[in-house]
């Protein structure tokens, strides 16, 4: 029984988003006391402005680590679902390839059945397992 993912790319991924949210919240605070530094101190800029812009871009980053989040409980579900295909019999949408599957990969677009003669099956519509 073997079931392969590239869950290992999407906690890498996954990383790399919280990561560059963090780095670009960063950026924007720095962007933000950059300006406050340099403004004209005849014309100050509203402060509620301020607030405004900080409260947009938190809710930007919430996004981006709901995203991530949500990413990682697909592909665990993904998994959970792929082991219980291992030793059933699937055909192919376009009725050419028919065979066991041996072992499941996940990928980004969802699942492909590895059967026991190599060749490999993308799981999706219109291919029947039984």
């Amino acid at each position: 029984m073997q079931v392969t993912s590239t869950s290992s790319q999407t906690t890498t991924a996954t990383a790399a988003a919280q990561q560059s949210a963090t780095l670009d919240y960063s950026a924007f605070l720095r962007l933000l006391i950059a300006e406050m530094k340099n403004q004209d101190p005849t014309k100050p800029i509203d402060s509620a402005q301020y607030i405004s812009q900080l409260a947009s871009f938190s809710s930007v980053e919430q996004a981006v680590q709901t995203n991530a989040k949500l990413d990682a409980l697909m592909t665990s579900s993904a998994l959970s679902q792929a082991e219980g295909l291992i030793g059933r019999s699937v055909l192919s949408a376009d009725g050419e390839t028919a065979g066991t599957i041996a072992a499941v990969r996940i990928i980004s677009g969802g699942a492909v059945a590895i059967l026991e003669n190599g060749q490999e099956v993308p799981l999706g519509a219109g291919v029947t397992v039984a």
